[in-house]
């Protein structure tokens, strides 16, 4: 059985196979948009590999980090701006 790791997304607290993406969490969460475009429109993940830069949320306070490309932490608090 992998081991497990829990992260609040958008204030839901959401359980993770160790290695997985922060873009799997949302996932698991429910969260279809990550952030919203200039004009309001919501925005999610498009390439999944850290080219197009869609799929940007706030962990731990620090805005504009690449969901896809980073691994769940322990503890992680991760929101969206959608």
């Amino acid at each position: 059985m992998p081991e497990r790791i829990a992260l609040t997304v958008n204030g839901q607290r959401v359980n993770v196979p160790a290695g997985s993406t922060v873009l799997a969490a949302l996932t698991l969460a429910g969260a279809s948009a990550c952030r919203r475009s200039v004009t309001g429109q919501p925005r999610g993940a498009l390439c999944g590999m850290g080219v197009c830069f869609e799929c940007r949320v706030t962990i731990d306070g620090v805005a504009h980090r690449r969901s896809c490309q980073i691994l769940c932490e322990q503890g992680m608090e991760v929101r969206t701006d959608a």
